[in-house]
């Protein structure tokens, strides 16, 4: 086997391996949008179908590990393709997990239809939508390597941390004013909650990437301030 053929054998493995991360991050970001549209139109069939989505992205999960192993194995890469398979791994587990903060949202949602409605929801779905936004623009910046774009994630993460903040002192003042809405108002909060999660594994997927392409760490507070590049 010529060296050429080798060559354009790994790159081949390799553009497999965006393409299934483009893949399951698609699906997962479907799955967040899902998850809120069955909590805010009161549509329990379709939490009980997002739920099942689940398993899909499970096994994207298994077989993207799987492909990044045997690469590993067969081609032993080094420098950049070695911290970019490397990180695909990390990355398959952080799209894993936002679709398990999914199904706990489709849970939640499920118990909160059976119940009248505490109060209109404004600020979860506009989390919702930052997330959404957090995880495309991250595995976008994955692909194509584009650090300013992967920048511009992490620092989105504090306009989540806010709206979060926002929705707890709602919630908080409401349960206060009418205790009968307690449960009502925790299983609210746990879906805040979970998307904000789901904003602190789309700054991990942004962080990585700056990790990749600048092979600098920037995970610790004040490090992403001090960097240029």
């Amino acid at each position: 086997m010529t060296k050429a053929h080798t060559d354009r054998e790994f790159e081949g493995e390799l553009q497999e391996l965006r393409n299934q991360l483009l893949e399951m991050a698609g699906r997962v970001e479907s799955m967040i949008a899902d998850s809120i549209r069955a909590l805010v139109q009161r549509d329990s069939d379709l939490a009980v179908r997002t739920i099942e989505a689940d398993n899909r992205v499970d096994r994207d999960e298994l077989e993207a590990d799987d492909l990044c192993l045997r690469i590993l194995a067969r081609r032993q890469p080094m420098a950049s393709d070695l911290r970019f398979i490397t990180l695909a791994l990390k990355m398959v587990t952080d799209l894993e997990r936002i679709g398990d903060l999914a199904v706990n949202i489709c849970e939640r949602a499920i118990d909160l239809n059976q119940e009248p409605n505490l109060k209109p929801y404004e600020d979860i779905p506009r989390m919702a939508g930052v997330v959404q936004s957090m995880v495309r623009e991250a595995i976008d910046a994955f692909v194509t390597g584009d650090v300013r774009k992967a920048r511009a994630v992490v620092e989105r993460d504090d306009e989540l941390d806010e709206l979060y903040h926002r929705v707890f002192r709602d919630l908080l003042h409401l349960m206060m004013k009418d205790p009968s809405g307690l449960e009502r108002g925790i299983h609210i909060q746990s879906v805040a909650k979970f998307l904000e999660r789901m904003g602190d594994h789309g700054t991990n997927l942004a962080e990585q990437v700056v990790f990749m392409v600048k092979g600098k760490d920037i995970r610790h507070p004040g490090r992403l301030e001090g960097e240029n590049g």
